[in-house]
C-alpha cells in the first residue's frame, strides 16, 4: 500500500485521535497552549491562499445565518432563562459564539465555498465583538466595562481571522509561485487543525475536571444541551446553504464554533460553569466533523473505483 493510500485511510480517524489525546494527557497541555495561535495562523494562511478574491463578497446567505446566530441564541437564553440561568448561559454561548477560525480548512476538504465561508467567518467574528460585551451586561455582569471588553474581544478575535487573509493576498500579489506552492498544499492545514484540536480538547477537559463533583449532574444536563443546539446548527445551516447550492459552507459556519474563544469569554463574562457548554461542544463538533470527513472519503473512493471499473470495461 502506498503513502498516500495509507494517509487517505487514516485520515478520518485523525481527528478523534487527536481528541482522544487531547483527553489523555490534558495535564500537560498548558506546556503547548502557547501554539494555538501561531498554528490557527499558519492553517488559516494556507486555507487562504486558495481563495479567488473576486469570489469574496457578502451575500444574504451571511445575513441569513447570524440571524440564527444572534436571534436564536437570545431566543434560547429567554426560554431556558426561567429553569436554570447557568444552562441558558451554556446553551447562549455555543450559539451566540462566532464561526470558527478553523471553518474555512474543514469547509475546503468537504468541497464547500472557502470564499462564502469566510466572509461569513469575518462577519460572524466582528458582530460578536460588537454585541457580546453589551449582551453580557444585559445578562447581570453590568460590572464589565462594555468598551474595554469589546476592544479586548475584538483583539483576540479579528486579527486571527484578518491577519492570515491580509497576508495571503499579499503574498498572491508579491510572492505568486510561493501563494502557488502554499496553495497547493492544502493538506497541510488539515494536519495542523489536528495539532490545533489536541490542544483545545486538553483545555477544554481541564476546564470540565476543575468543577466540584456536586456540579456533576449540572454539567451533564449542559453537555447534553450542548449536543442538541451544535445539531440542530449543523442541519440549519445546511438547509440555508441549499438556498444557495452550498449546504456545506451553510452547515459549517453555523455549527462550527470557535470554542476556544466561547470558553474564554464564558470564565470571563459569565458564570464559569457555563463554558462546559462549549467545552463539551468541543466534542460534539468535531465528532459531527470526523463524520462528514470519513463519509466524503467513503464516496470519493467509491467514485474512484467506480470509474477505474468503467475503464477496465
Amino acid at each position: 500500500m502506498k503513502g498516500s493510500e495509507i494517509r487517505q485511510r487514516l485520515k478520518p480517524w485523525i481527528l478523534p485521535i487527536a481528541m482522544v489525546a487531547g483527553l489523555l494527557f490534558h495535564e500537560y497541555i498548558t506546556y503547548v497552549s502557547f501554539l494555538a495561535p501561531y498554528l490557527i495562523f499558519a492553517m488559516l494562511f494556507i486555507t487562504f491562499c486558495k481563495i479567488n478574491p473576486h469570489e469574496f463578497k457578502i451575500t444574504r446567505f451571511s445575513g441569513y445565518l447570524l440571524s440564527v446566530q444572534i436571534l436564536g441564541a437570545l431566543a434560547l437564553y429567554l426560554a431556558l432563562r426561567p429553569v436554570s440561568a447557568d444552562i441558558a448561559q451554556g446553551v447562549f454561548i455555543c450559539i451566540f459564539c462566532p464561526t470558527a477560525t478553523a471553518a474555512p480548512v474543514i469547509t475546503g476538504m468537504l468541497g464547500g465555498s472557502v470564499a462564502r465561508l469566510v466572509a461569513y467567518s469575518l462577519a460572524s467574528n466582528i458582530t460578536v465583538a460588537l454585541l457580546a460585551p453589551i449582551l453580557f451586561a444585559w445578562m447581570g455582569t453590568d460590572h464589565i466595562d462594555i468598551l474595554s471588553a469589546a476592544a479586548t474581544i475584538s483583539a483576540r478575535v479579528v486579527p486571527l481571522i484578518v491577519a492570515p487573509l491580509i497576508a495571503a493576498l499579499a503574498a498572491r500579489k508579491i510572492t505568486p509561485r510561493f501563494h502557488h506552492e502554499v496553495a497547493s498544499r492544502q493538506a497541510l492545514s488539515f494536519y495542523i487543525w489536528a495539532v490545533s484540536l489536541f490542544i483545545v480538547v486538553g483545555r477544554s477537559v481541564s476546564f470540565i475536571m476543575d468543577e466540584p463533583p456536586s456540579k456533576i449532574p449540572e454539567i451533564i444536563v449542559i453537555a447534553l444541551c450542548a449536543g442538541i443546539a451544535c445539531g440542530l446548527q449543523f442541519i440549519i445551516g445546511r438547509r440555508i446553504g441549499a438556498r444557495w447550492g452550498d449546504k456545506i459552507s451553510g452547515a459549517q459556519g453555523l455549527g462550527q464554533k470557535n470554542t476556544v474563544l466561547a470558553i474564554w469569554m464564558a470564565l470571563t463574562y459569565l458564570n464559569p460553569i457555563s463554558s462546559v457548554g462549549p467545552a463539551a461542544y468541543v466534542a460534539w463538533q468535531n465528532t459531527i466533523n470526523s463524520l462528514q470527513l470519513y463519509y466524503k472519503q467513503k464516496r470519493d473512493t467509491g467514485h474512484i473505483h467506480k470509474k477505474s471499473a468503467a475503464n477496465e470495461t
